[in-house]
């Protein structure tokens, strides 16, 4: 008829507290030709109210696992901060938003630079210029700078291995980029002494 409990728990603290950043948890994917560009919380911080051994090993709290499937549209949803025995934690919920954004295929001109050239040598290749395709959120390609990539021919590779054309090599991309490929592998090339 009736159950009562026969103990009970009870936490309290010297108004000991600590901010701590909020961690995603769960799964989230993005529809066919999109991709998460980046989830964000509001508020970013809570406040954990522990003693003082407990605080010291808490850096960060969870949210309660989220998932959701196929998504194309930027989310806002309320979502509960998970429960840490022992711990208060102000405020309990928090505002979860996730961004997608649409994937798209672009393209940058970048300057071929030697590596491991002599002092009294000068690498003239042509064309002087290549493209390099890349796949990127399209609200993140106006960010995409070509001297943030790096394509050169290697002075070595050519003395060890003398032919009509010289090979490049795209040493370094952008964080953001994704499939990143050269549109030419071999140009032709001129070595002057000076």
């Amino acid at each position: 008829l009736s159950v009562k409990p026969g103990e009970y728990d009870f936490y309290f603290t010297y108004g000991a507290s600590k901010q701590v950043p909020v961690v995603f948890k769960g799964k989230v994917t993005a529809s066919k030709s999109y991709y998460l560009a980046h989830t964000d919380f509001l508020p970013a911080e809570v406040t954990v109210y522990a003693n003082k051994d407990q605080l010291d090993k808490v850096n960060y709290v969870e949210i309660e696992p989220f998932n959701m499937r196929n998504l194309q549209d930027t989310i806002h949803r309320s979502v509960p901060i998970k429960k840490i025995r022992g711990m208060k934690i102000v405020p309990q919920m928090v505002r979860l938003a996730v961004y997608p954004d649409v994937l798209t295929e672009e393209s940058v001109e970048v300057p071929v630079t030697a590596i491991n050239m002599p002092d009294n040598m000068v690498l003239r290749t042509f064309p002087s210029k290549v493209a390099v395709r890349f796949t990127i959120g399209a609200s993140l390609f106006r960010t995409i700078k070509p001297s943030q990539f790096k394509v050169v021919v290697d002075y070595n590779d050519l003395a060890n291995n003398p032919s009509d054309k010289c090979h490049l090599q795209l040493r370094s991309v952008p964080r953001s980029v994704s499939k990143a490929h050269l549109e030419l592998e071999t140009v032709d090339y001129l070595l002057e002494q000076q």
